[in-house]
């Protein structure tokens, strides 16, 4: 039998706006099962067909589903559906982005947690299926957001500063970032996290910023694993925000975040697969999902 102790309690309610890219282990593919497993439930609202990510893949199959996601959205807003978090990433055009503006202003209330991961690249270099002009209302995109996730690629292009691949950023460094992009943006007090910063030649480091509750920011570093791997910004921003929405504060979601992409990451090494077929984070799960039973107070007995 299950005993949960939060029956009064509805489980909380997500609406992922992401592309399904059918192979390679990135956006839909792996934020529906991550989210699921910290316990929320995930509301995925496509924004493109994919049938493998953009990532060291040629010649492959890309559908716009704007039209389609506006037929959903109205049918959502027949049913008066409200989230407690809205997360959206990777869009198919820049349509979208007014679409997408439009669904955060309608199935939002006052404690819904609004996160956008703007995804436009990686490396220092813009993917291919993004405009110059898409890559503009990104940043208008992140001010309707309460938290945002760029990685370091994403936070020079928002903010309009040539990337500079550094092997040793300092946390003085990472915070001239944050703030530069919160002024540029006029993100107000909105929440910076920046991912992929090289801490040093031994570790990878995410800081987070806000002029509100960390005005100092906050970096966390782990090792360094000798691999990269597409998807795991979209791993990161979905166990960051299942923590988040499960009561953890910014530094714990983080660390917790962090830590988990490192464990994946190293556990992937095993395998002979290409990076490009993404992390093997399905052994892991489970430890996301004991994470939450412990944070939301269930257990099964």
């Amino acid at each position: 039998m299950s005993e949960n102790k939060n029956t009064n309690k509805p489980m909380n309610r997500i609406a992922a706006l992401h592309d399904l890219s059918c192979f390679g282990r990135c956006a839909l593919t792996v934020i529906l099962p991550a989210l699921s497993a910290m316990g929320t439930q995930v509301v995925p609202l496509p924004t493109a067909l994919l049938s493998s990510h953009t990532g060291g893949f040629t010649d492959l199959y890309f559908k716009d589903l704007t039209e389609q996601m506006r037929e959903i959205s109205d049918h959502f807003e027949r049913l008066e559906l409200k989230f407690d978090a809205i997360y959206t990433g990777f869009l198919g055009s820049e349509e979208q982005i007014d679409l997408v503006s439009d669904f955060i202003n309608k199935f939002s209330d006052s404690g819904t947690l609004r996160l956008v991961d703007p995804v436009m690249g990686d490396d220092g270099e813009v993917y291919s299926t993004y405009t110059e002009g898409m890559c503009r209302r990104m940043a208008e995109l992140c001010r309707h957001a309460d938290l945002i996730t760029p990685n370091l690629t994403e936070a020079c292009i928002l903010a309009g500063v040539e990337y500079k691949d550094t092997s040793d950023m300092s946390e003085s460094e990472a915070f001239e970032y944050a703030d530069g992009l919160r002024r540029e943006l006029e993100l107000g007090h909105r929440t910076v996290v920046i991912t992929g910063i090289s801490h040093s030649k031994d570790s990878f480091g995410t800081y987070g910023f806000c002029p509100d509750t960390m005005p100092k920011g906050y970096m966390y570093s782990v090792k360094k694993v000798k691999r990269s791997y597409p998807g795991t910004g979209d791993l990161f921003a979905s166990v960051l925000l299942g923590a988040l929405m499960a009561g953890a504060d910014l530094c714990e979601a983080m660390r917790v975040a962090s830590d988990h992409i490192r464990r994946v990451m190293e556990y992937s090494r095993g395998f002979d697969t290409p990076p490009r077929e993404g992390v093997a984070f399905e052994s892991f799960l489970g430890e996301l999902c004991d994470y939450a039973k412990e944070k939301y107070g269930r257990k099964t007995v």
